[in-house]
């Protein structure tokens, strides 16, 4: 195993070894402090150091990866089918992992202020937290796990056991009720995609005799097999990514923790649905039916997400929806056949994203609600906070020059490509769907990341009680690290180091490895930037002109009766209890009451049948003499009697 393969190894070792050490240790005392609580302070130390080495390896492995790399040794043997242990390494999985490593490192950190310092008193702490750090530990070694795994039987492992930690983390606090329901309609959905995903994983084994990722890419399916394992994955991806129709577990999320929201929206959960299509793209490229499927549920999702976060109180839901329409984006890049337009949004989109949620937890920490109609006027007394929002919602709105200009342009530009020129494995009418999809996007992007902007930072302060300010050195250094890459990632599209590592290369033999990036640069300008720059002008000018007409009035006010429409997104959640909870339910009950009163009653009924002849048949043994006497002479006769007619005959 060279140095290369080694580290890819480390990866998801380092994280899971410190995860599983966590869950050893006991929760801590109620009420104790850090400084006096061992077992907090240990879990800390866990948590941290595992983020950190994870971080330290995926550099190295950044570093020193020059080439493609795999190793792999046969695990188990299911009669012709193969699973093997190993790790299949390119430019984009060292870059993911990177991503990942980074902000479960930033989470770990400012975890350690937020869950360990309560809003208004140093004691009020969390008891809970060893198991907390260690989770978080195990979901990025999960996490890591899929980016670098070279078997599909491995990714599903890394892919289920992250369904396993978002429902003990989205349930962290049990105190508050919506948090267990939401962990669970969290787990039940993506449960529901993961189906179809080991399903497809099991036909394209099935088909290639093996799970391992280079036999699979190898080898020649036919197309029937190809297009069902797709629509299967799709399943999946689904799920985790929260793809329409699986998208109504993101939002409800938020009852988690706040680092936990940015954990799950930045580089993990959602993020890695768009990393296995990217890891199996040459099995989706050859199917245009999947594709598609993709670009119409890509497209869906987009404007759904968009418009749906418009109408939002809750500053949390907003960013949570905000992440449904950049995952629609992404996914919307994969469905035009342009994976390198994906991964660069998925990197800039993590850095941005994560930084949005820890600065809105610092908000929340600060003011004591998460409703922005309680806020405002907070530019003033957080101004750090203040600025690192406005860098992370500029990114989400695609303010040149920061990151998600670049790669928000790039998905646009591949959108385009494949509309007007057929460029793309997908048919025509898919590329103008995701362009116009996106353009729309745009401006829908820019009015609610300006109204979240407005109603946070100006006007007047609507919480007289409170007195915000900026946070403590645990909380602010997280932020102000990832403001670095949300402002700056997306420079290094241009033609460089950063593009080289991404460079695609083509396999000589079934051992190869394509990371699917061009030898060019990822940022591609056109004249046609002017038309998003121009919708996004329109949508931040159409908030801030609603919000100058009157500052102590929500500008989605302008919405009028679409605004309950969009603040309920579209009520699918309604839908889906209607059609599918309710009927589950019903058909639930059901079967309890037939195997309750048929299947039990039959196996009671019958004993208690038994029971009473028993004490029937007792009763007449214990009859008294005279009684008795007069039944035996009776039985007598009644025999004579038989006994003579039957003679007679």
């Amino acid at each position: 195993m060279s140095t290369t393969t080694l580290l890819g190894a480390l990866l998801p070792v380092v994280p899971l070894v410190a995860g599983l050490v966590g869950l050893l240790l006991p929760p801590a005392a109620r009420g104790a402090t850090t400084d006096r609580d061992t077992s907090r302070r240990a879990a800390i130390a866990l948590g941290v150091a595992g983020a950190a080495g994870a971080l330290v390896l995926a550099v190295a492995l950044l570093v020193t990866l020059d080439a493609p790399a795999e190793s792999s040794t046969t695990w188990i043997r299911f009669g012709e089918l193969t699973v093997t242990l190993g790790v299949r390494l390119d430019g984009a999985a060292a870059l993911v992992a990177v991503a990942v490593a980074a902000v479960a490192l930033a989470v770990q950190v400012y975890s350690v202020g937020y869950l360990t310092r309560g809003p208004h008193d140093d004691t009020d702490v969390d008891h809970r937290y060893p198991p907390y750090a260690a989770q978080i530990s195990l979901f990025t070694a999960a996490m890591l796990l899929v980016v670098v795994s070279g078997d599909l039987i491995m990714l599903l492992v890394g892919w289920e056991v992250m369904g396993i930690c978002s429902y003990l983390l989205i349930a962290h606090d049990r105190w508050l009720p919506q948090a267990p329901a939401a962990a669970q309609k969290a787990f039940l959905v993506t449960r529901v995609g993961d189906v179809g995903f080991l399903l497809g994983i099991a036909l394209l084994g099935v088909s290639a005799g093996s799970f391992r990722i280079a036999d699979v890419l190898a080898h020649d399916h036919g197309t029937g097999t190809l297009t069902a394992a797709g629509l299967l994955l799709l399943a999946g991806v689904a799920g985790k990514s929260a793809q329409f129709p699986l998208h109504t577990w993101l939002p409800d999320a938020m009852a988690g923790p706040t680092p936990i929201s940015a954990l799950i929206h930045a580089a993990t959960m959602v993020a890695a649905g768009v990393y296995a299509i990217t890891r199996l793209w040459p099995l989706f490229e050859a199917t245009p039916t999947v594709l598609a499927v993709l670009g119409v549920m890509a497209s869906v999702t987009l404007l759904l997400g968009a418009f749906a976060a418009t109408a939002q109180d809750d500053i949390k839901r907003v960013l949570a929806w905000s992440t449904v329409s950049q995952l629609g984006y992404m996914t919307g890049a994969l469905a035009v056949g342009s994976p390198p337009a994906a991964l660069f949004h998925l990197l800039t989109h993590a850095a941005f994203k994560a930084l949005l949620f820890l600065a809105a937890g610092v908000v929340i920490h600060a003011v004591g609600t998460a409703a922005m109609s309680r806020m405002g006027g907070l530019r003033h007394s957080m101004p750090v906070t203040f600025w690192c929002m406005l860098i992370g919602l500029g990114a989400l709105a695609g303010l040149p020059p920061l990151s998600g200009f670049w790669s928000k342009e790039g998905v646009l530009a591949a959108a385009e490509g494949a509309a007007l020129h057929g460029d793309g494995p997908a048919p025509a009418w898919v590329g103008w769907l995701v362009w116009l999809a996106g353009l729309v996007g745009v401006a829908v992007t820019a009015w609610y990341a300006t109204r979240l902007l407005l109603r946070t930072f100006f006007g007047a302060p609507r919480t007289p009680l409170t007195h915000p300010h900026d946070p403590p050195a645990l909380l602010r250094w997280p932020v102000l690290a990832l403001t670095v890459p949300a402002a700056l990632l997306g420079l290094a599209g241009f033609p460089g180091w950063f593009a080289s590592q991404l460079q695609r290369t083509t396999p000589s033999d079934a051992e190869g490895v394509s990371d699917l990036m061009p030898p060019d640069g990822l940022i591609h300008l056109t004249p046609t930037v002017l038309l998003p720059l121009a919708l996004l002008l329109l949508g931040a000018g159409l908030a801030w002109a609603g919000w100058r007409r009157d500052t102590a009035a929500d500008p989605a006010a302008a919405l009028g009766p679409l605004r309950p429409v969009f603040a309920g997104a579209f009520r699918l959640d309604d839908v889906q209890h209607t059609l599918v909870v309710r009927p589950t339910t019903a058909l639930a009950r059901a079967a309890r009451v037939a195997d309750e009163r048929v299947v039990d009653g039959a196996v009671t009924g019958t004993g208690r049948g038994a029971g009473a002849l028993g004490g029937g048949l007792a009763a007449l043994h214990r009859s008294a003499l005279p009684r008795a006497v007069v039944a035996v002479l009776a039985g007598a006769l009644l025999i004579a009697l038989a006994a003579t007619l039957i003679g007679a005959m």
